[in-house]
């Protein structure tokens, strides 16, 4: 284990490239990936976050742990009434590590159920990690495997989570996460586009990991993809007091509304229009949802931050911080599916 999450709450099926590889500063990270480098060859420097903008994740974290751990019940609940006690949860690395373990958790002082945690890689347009999945399908039947992330986006994760199941018919491509407001996972806690604290935060508030790395010269083809263990941040990991504060939360009962039907594709085509609207050509520098605004702000170039409301701190007030801190134009903009969306900067011209 080369994190600092605790073995009894998952198995990391990454490599350990610590130190094989030298992070790279946003500007020259992103005009890599903008003249077709991909993102998964680099990393970013870890954002610290300032004293102010922790004070922001504490308030994010008071208002939001509730309902976070309300969403936790539901998709929790959802898992338990398909697969009963023969579950595997296989969460996405990094996001949706911290939420697997709330759903274990969630799961084992409800059910008594202690259910197996696996946390494997998947990257857009490279796919799933294939000697994660040989290694778990070796030991647990396809059918009990559960794939759990922290939200959606555009649906990118799960459109490639579709595409690599295709190599493996008996799992299901089914994601589970907390917020689903675009409208394309399996299971979700609620449709809203609510503020998942550990968005605010990178590697601080995720076992101290960065996020998942693949280069054919450091990960070999019979490795796992890999990832840094940033240990130099053990006094500011937050991993543990993120969990454990939501944990407190846990409702004695979930609430299971029916899903919408007929409703697939709508986060997808509101960004579709933000694009015409904004004459962007390239969908992927368009990022909506609250947790992937936040990592717009946190690890790209942003150009742009469209919000809801130019006035909601108390679900907003994160991204007022960082936008004022990173000197980014906040706009407001009526977003239907989304409380607020990054718009990266395009270099194309530059």
């Amino acid at each position: 284990m080369f994190s600092t999450y605790r073995t009894e709450d998952v198995t990391i099926l990454l490599k350990d490239i610590t130190g094989m590889v030298e992070p790279m500063g946003t500007r020259q990270r992103e005009e890599m990936i903008q003249k077709g480098h991909h993102y998964s060859e680099m990393l970013p420097i870890e954002y610290e976050p300032t004293t102010k903008y922790l004070s922001a994740y504490y308030d994010a974290l008071r208002r939001y742990a509730k309902v976070t751990a309300e969403a936790v019940a539901t998709v929790s609940e959802k898992i338990y009434r398909q697969k009963r006690g023969g579950t595997v949860l296989v969460s996405l690395a990094r996001a949706g590590t911290p939420i697997g373990i709330l759903i274990k958790h969630y799961l084992q002082k409800r059910y008594g159920s202690n259910v197996p945690h696996y946390t494997i890689s998947i990257i857009r347009g490279l796919g799933i990690d294939r000697n994660a999945m040989d290694y778990i399908l070796a030991r647990h039947k396809p059918e009990s495997i559960q794939f759990v992330d922290g939200w959606t986006g555009k649906g990118a994760i799960q459109t490639e989570l579709q595409k690599a199941m295709e190599d493996y018919p008996a799992v299901s491509a089914g994601l589970a996460v907390l917020s689903d407001p675009a409208y394309v996972s399996e299971k979700c806690g609620t449709h809203e586009d609510f503020l998942i604290a550990s968005s605010c935060l990178n590697s601080t508030v995720s076992g101290l990991l960065s996020r998942t790395f693949l280069r054919e010269e450091i990960i070999g083809q019979e490795d796992f993809h890999g990832a840094v263990f940033y240990k130099d941040l053990s006094d500011k990991d937050l991993t543990y007091q993120f969990i454990n504060a939501v944990e407190k939360e846990f409702p004695p009962a979930a609430r299971l509304d029916e899903e919408f039907a007929g409703t697939t594709g709508s986060g997808i085509q509101e960004v579709r229009k933000i694009a015409a609207e904004y004459d962007i050509k390239n969908i992927n520098l368009i990022k909506p949802g609250i947790g992937e605004a936040t990592r717009v702000l946190l690890r790209r170039l942003p150009w742009k931050l469209l919000v809801y409301s130019l006035h909601d701190e108390g679900r907003l007030g994160h991204l007022y911080e960082l936008a004022e801190e990173k000197g980014v134009e906040v706009v407001e903009y009526p977003l239907q599916n989304y409380l607020a969306c990054g718009l990266i900067q395009s270099l194309a011209d530059n």
